[in-house]
């Protein structure tokens, strides 16, 4: 079984219940894994349906995740911004530095001008013991009136802002 890792976490109980002896491979992305088992029958890979239809695959299970409702994001990266939707999600990255109250106020702008913060998550920033940097996922467009006041409020607040973009929020 081949698939990035986060995949094969994320269908482990399906995973240990219908394919329990299978040796589960970490690739670099479910499309390598796609790849790797296109031209053998013995092989198997966790990926989407678009992979499967490219390679023109057999389905074998559908929905084997252990959580339904858990998502995986997917973004292009890329110089071009995206025009204002009316709805949209802005991706920041930040760094306060260790001090008393700084995620307090990196989140205060945000309550103040009615910018609801839709994810927030953070990761050790390497730059030295107790240093974190924080990835924030916004609703709204940087060009929307409420969430530029709040960045622009937040710039004096931090060590480091870089807004990743704005681009329009998945349908589901």
């Amino acid at each position: 079984m081949y698939s990035h890792q986060q995949s094969l976490a994320q269908c482990r109980r399906w995973l240990d219940k219908h394919l329990p002896k299978a040796e589960r491979t970490a690739v670099n992305s479910n499309a390598e894994a796609v790849k790797l088992v296109a031209n053998d029958k013995n092989k198997a890979a966790i990926a989407g349906i678009v992979a499967a239809e490219l390679y023109q695959l057999p389905v074998i299970a559908r929905n084997i995740e252990d959580i339904a409702h858990n998502t995986t994001r997917f973004i292009i990266i890329g110089r071009q911004t995206s025009a204002s939707t009316g709805k949209d999600k802005t991706s920041l990255v930040l760094s306060t530095g260790n001090k008393p109250g700084a995620l307090h106020s990196v989140l205060e702008p945000f309550a103040r001008f009615g910018v609801d913060m839709m994810n927030i998550e953070s990761r050790p920033s390497q730059q030295g013991l107790w240093d974190y940097v924080f990835f924030i996922d916004v609703q709204g467009h940087a060009d929307d009136d409420n969430v530029a006041h709040a960045l622009a409020a937040l710039r004096d607040k931090v060590n480091m802002l870089k807004i990743l973009g704005s681009y329009p929020k998945a349908v589901y």
